[in-house]
């Protein structure tokens, strides 16, 4: 393998372009005209201009990309996250015209990609999975059978997508059918399937996900898990590893539960499992995403690996030289995911102008970025400009270092989520450990986040004045 394509932009390009190169092989990025002055384009070896700035006329051009890649002689194509990167038929495509995939083999792509499906491919593996039915369905009456039936209350989601989207929390069975409605219309504009199943909603849920790696040898290793509770309209905005809860036997059992969700779809490359954790700690089986996560950093700093490196060895046929007893987790790391959204006005994108874009520097401290100062955030893509990781030898050390981190980010010209991220370091159930998907419904409040920004912007004022007279009564002492 001497030459990659990275269909994709920004951070996840960059990133996946750093171990190619420290593999010494050939990179090749794609862009749309919004992105022309983007870091991704400068770091590649080659950058092709694929489309205009809406994804659908430049970023999800299967096609297009094919055809780049076919020109340049390319070996194979990584699809990062996002984009085409769960896209079976692209999967396909690549494949049919002698490319490598660095991703699962369609077949594994189409069965994760509904969660129906996925339930079925699962269930004969002894899986836990939420009670609720196994098939699509769009009859309210039916639905209130049902629900009756697993008890309120439940929880309404699409089967063919995720990130929050056809999905409803029925409390009571007087909102069912206009909350079924909603979902399916949500679904249906989101994801061209209106199908909806109904499974029990579980109270005070934590979401936990295994990160998952097959050979074509038959090897599948799990790399322990990630915390991903802190949410904001279903989104994952802090991440950690390793979970504050899990005991070492419970580690292991969900760990060995993934590994099983790999083999039942014959899954081959990275790919993470994910998990609901409820009260008492009984873990659920929820969905797999067939790609590399956003969050995959922390898992590599606990364990020491390169998992976009495994994923290229993966795909050019090599068995993993890894065994799973050979992996163990060292040390904690956190993650935030800095938007460019305003935390005082419910997280909505903040286009703008870098003004100001200066990253923190230091020991423990990772930065997977994709912008630079003086550059405009295109309103076409999601909004999130970077990923703030440290990692320290505990969890309180790993806090401790991002909140350092967080204030030495300086950003001038919109808003993002760095404010928001130290308030959930510096709160209480965060740091104690004992919080759930909740926590922001909970805890957080735009007028908190607003108060404890204007008391720090007070103490920063009194500090200011405190040294500016000090270095006045220097200057007025005799010589």
């Amino acid at each position: 393998m001497k030459k990659i394509l990275i269909a994709n932009r920004g951070e996840i390009a960059i990133r996946v372009m750093k171990t190619a190169q420290k593999m010494g092989i050939k990179t090749v990025a794609v862009y749309s005209t919004a992105d022309r002055n983007a870091p991704h384009v400068k770091f590649a070896d080659e950058a092709v201009c694929i489309g205009e700035p809406p994804s659908n006329k430049s970023y999800l051009l299967g096609s297009k990309i094919i055809e780049v890649a076919k020109k340049l002689h390319v070996d194979a194509i990584h699809p990062g996250y996002g984009f085409l990167s769960e896209n079976a038929n692209f999967a396909e495509e690549v494949e049919k015209n002698n490319i490598i995939f660095i991703g699962p083999k369609s077949k594994a792509i189409r069965i994760m990609g509904s969660k129906l499906a996925a339930k079925d491919a699962v269930k004969n593996y002894h899986i836990p999975m939420v009670p609720g039915i196994d098939k699509a369905i769009t009859d309210v009456s039916k639905a209130k059978i049902i629900a009756k039936e697993i008890g309120f209350p439940i929880l309404i989601k699409a089967s063919a997508g995720g990130g929050g989207k056809g999905m409803r929390i029925v409390e009571k069975e007087k909102d069912l059918e206009s909350q079924m409605k909603r979902a399916i219309s949500e679904a249906t504009s989101a994801f061209g399937d209106g199908s909806v199943f109904i499974e029990k909603y579980v109270t005070s849920p934590r979401h936990v996900e295994i990160q998952v790696l097959a050979d074509s040898h038959g090897n599948v290793l799990h790399f322990f898990e990630r915390e991903c509770s802190i949410q904001r309209r279903y989104q994952k905005v802090v991440e950690e590893a390793p979970s504050s809860v899990l005991s070492p036997a419970l580690r292991k059992e969900m760990g060995n539960a993934a590994v099983q969700v790999a083999k039942a779809c014959d899954y081959l490359g990275a790919g993470t499992v994910e998990f609901l954790l409820d009260a008492d700690h009984n873990f659920y089986f929820l969905e797999m995403n067939t790609r590399l996560q956003v969050e995959h950093p922390v898992t590599e700093l606990i364990t020491g690996v390169d998992l976009v490196e495994l994923q290229i060895r993966v795909a050019r046929g090599e068995a993993l030289s890894l065994q799973q007893e050979d992996l163990k987790i060292k040390g904690h790391a956190l993650e935030l995911r800095v938007y460019a959204e305003d935390p005082l006005n419910d997280f909505l994108p903040s286009v703008g102008h870098l003004d100001v874009y200066k990253l923190p520097v230091g020991k423990g401290i990772r930065v997977d970025n994709g912008f630079e100062q003086h550059m405009d955030i295109p309103i076409y893509y999601d909004p999130m400009l970077s990923k703030l990781i440290t990692y320290g030898k505990t969890r309180d050390e790993a806090i401790q270092l991002l909140i350092m981190a967080i204030e030495n980010y300086k950003v001038e010209g919109v808003q993002t989520t760095l404010p928001f991220g130290k308030f959930v370091c510096e709160h209480e159930a965060f740091r104690s450990g004992n919080f759930d998907t909740h926590f922001v419904k909970n805890y957080y409040s735009p007028e908190l986040l607003k108060a404890n920004m204007e008391q720090e912007a007070r103490i920063a004022a009194l500090i200011a004045v405190k040294t500016y007279l000090e270095d006045q009564e220097i200057l007025r002492l005799p010589n």
